[in-house]
């Protein structure tokens, strides 16, 4: 397994690398966003770590470019544990974040758990209804339309609800498939993701038909829209 580490602070760089080639992984590095941005492309890691703070091109950025192109599992990393920078980075691709400072375990035990699931994230295609979910280019298409990319967090919430289409499933086991038992409870965070992608399924996000609210409860998921 391949890993790029994108951190300005050369030592803390040289200390996730240390500890993630002792686990056996191989490493690549970079300093700045563009150089990182073109790392990637040549070297098409299976995940990457990327710090918040970079020269030339922030880390939130950096993501968004990335997930354009790639469905690998990236990790933020930031000195700040608010829920705007949450939400920002979730927004533009993110799959995980680490608050600084981190303890080597913990870094690898996040790492490990991104791609587990990013294995777990590729079984046979899923299709019902009105929508149909291409495991391997990890989009959606809703009546035959022009295939629309997820990030990898919309990808996990949609393969769950596709696979158990027509039933509300509760707030409490969609936060821990998407995210694990880091999201349990997190009813906000998953808030924010539903609509994220009803703004990708939805004709009109603002009246779901496919997605649907379950007061006091969750979601469900519609295979074909009504009305």
């Amino acid at each position: 397994m391949k890993i790029l580490v994108v951190d300005d602070d050369i030592e803390l760089r040289g200390l996730i690398g240390f500890a993630l080639r002792q686990a056996g992984y191989l490493v690549i590095e970079a300093s700045d966003g563009p150089g990182a941005l073109a790392t990637f492309a040549r070297e098409q890691p299976d995940l990457a770590i990327l710090d918040v703070n970079l020269p030339g091109m922030n880390g939130f950025e950096l993501c968004q470019r990335i997930r354009a192109e790639s469905a690998a599992p990236i990790m933020m990393l930031t000195v700040r544990n608010s829920e705007e920078d949450q939400v920002h980075g979730l927004d533009n691709g993110a799959d995980d974040y680490l608050t600084k400072p981190f303890s080597p375990r913990t870094l690898l035990a996040r790492v490990r758990a991104l791609l587990r699931r990013a294995e777990i994230d590729r079984p046979a295609p899923l299709n019902a209804g009105d929508i149909a979910l291409d495991v391997e280019r990890q989009a959606v298409s809703v009546r035959g339309a022009a295939p629309i990319r997820l990030t990898g967090l919309e990808f996990r919430l949609l393969q769950y609800l596709l696979a158990n289409v027509g039933h509300t499933i509760t707030t409490e086991r969609l936060t821990s498939h998407v995210w694990g038992y880091r999201g349990i409870g997190d009813k906000q965070l998953l808030k924010q993701l539903v609509h994220r992608l009803r703004q990708k399924i939805e004709q009109n996000p603002a009246e779901p038909r496919y997605i649907l609210t379950v007061v006091g409860i969750g979601y469900q998921l519609q295979a074909q829209a009504e009305g």
